[in-house]
């Protein structure tokens, strides 16, 4: 039987936001050499666009567990970094196209790629970042690096439609939640781990391992993200508060409030959530509902289950080298438990 690892305390925070740090800069530098060499011919709106959507903030969480993933199996290189840098591409060519989806004015506290150059240019940049993203993957992983993007893209697309087909459902359940977010967000965390440790020539178990670890956190990702959206501060987040809710979005806190409310809450949370408009009372009332509900605590509970379990998946690291890269793997896993943004 594994053992359990417990979510790391948060005691290496100076250290591990010194590493993410080192790791952002070092695939920054290569997502700008990258472009000046892909886009030396071509018209200078695209490179325009394309810096500004890249390089306007962002956590930068999928490059880095791209580069631990094949660090921790004992490869770090230039290329390294360039294959990091197509799953910031892949990152942001989803969100660009997201933004054009919900018609969005503001992406990270900033104008949006579609409010700020149109639609045309923001359809065409993500359009841009998706092929780049899947032409050096083939290079630099393979045709197996390549399958497994693939896949993870293609689960992507899935999650969106499910995700819509979902919407202002009050019938939803916690299963049907987690089908969403295995599709929209946990394979393709999934697959940067993956990837990253195919790079670094890992053996099939440790391949295997990481992928479980990067599925895991993907999901307690997505849960923390869904409570930000109705607990977050909007000036960390860079987000409107309630917009999910606003949106009809069936997320965990919510789907847990209509299952264990009374029956006069859950009827007044029925017609909230199925009547339009969805306004910003609403969601007000919503949260007060959620809150009472215990819903926002059974939400987080949910996310360190499953930040437990991708932990324990890595046991097989051990006793190997590069024990930096296996200790900031552990403390990511924390600190996205922690996270405000």
């Amino acid at each position: 039987m594994k053992e359990k690892k417990t979510v790391p305390a948060d005691v290496g925070k100076a250290f591990l936001l010194e590493v993410i740090q080192r790791h952002a800069a070092r695939t920054e530098e290569a997502v700008l050499l990258d472009l000046e060499s892909a886009l030396s011919d071509n018209d200078p709106l695209l490179l325009e666009v394309l810096k500004y959507s890249l390089l306007k903030g962002g956590k930068r969480l999928r490059p880095v567990l791209a580069i631990l993933s094949s660090r921790v199996c004992g490869r770090d290189d230039d290329n390294l970094y360039l294959l990091a840098a197509t799953f910031e591409y892949l990152h942001a060519g989803s969100l660009i196209h997201d933004d054009v989806i919900d018609h969005a004015e503001n992406r990270r506290g900033k104008e949006s790629v579609v409010k700020k150059y149109g639609m045309a240019a923001a359809i065409l940049a993500g359009d841009w970042l998706h092929a780049r993203c899947m032409h050096l993957i083939g290079t630099l992983a393979g045709q197996q690096g390549l399958d497994i993007v693939c896949n993870a893209t293609q689960s992507m697309v899935d999650g969106e439609f499910l995700q819509l087909r979902y919407a202002a459902n009050s019938a939803v359940t916690e299963e049907q939640y987690r089908s969403v977010v295995l599709r929209k967000t946990a394979r393709l965390m999934s697959a940067t781990c993956e990837i990253g440790a195919l790079y670094g020539h890992a053996n099939p178990t440790q391949q295997s391992a990481l992928a479980r670890y990067g599925e895991k956190i993907g999901i307690a990702f997505q849960i923390v993200d869904d409570l930000l959206d109705y607990l977050g501060d909007e000036q960390a987040t860079g987000k409107v508060v309630g917009n999910d809710f606003i949106e009809g979005k069936m997320t965990l806190p919510l789907i847990h409030a209509l299952a264990h409310a009374s029956d006069a809450e859950r009827a007044e949370l029925i017609t909230a959530v199925e009547h339009t408009p969805r306004d910003s009372d609403g969601c007000a009332r919503a949260r007060q509902l959620m809150r009472a509900a215990e819903s926002f605590a059974f939400s987080r509970q949910r996310a360190c289950q499953e930040i437990e379990e991708g932990l324990a998946a890595l046991s097989c690291f051990a006793h190997k080298e590069h024990q930096e890269s296996l200790a900031v793997l552990e403390q990511l896993a924390g600190y996205i438990l922690r996270r405000d943004r």
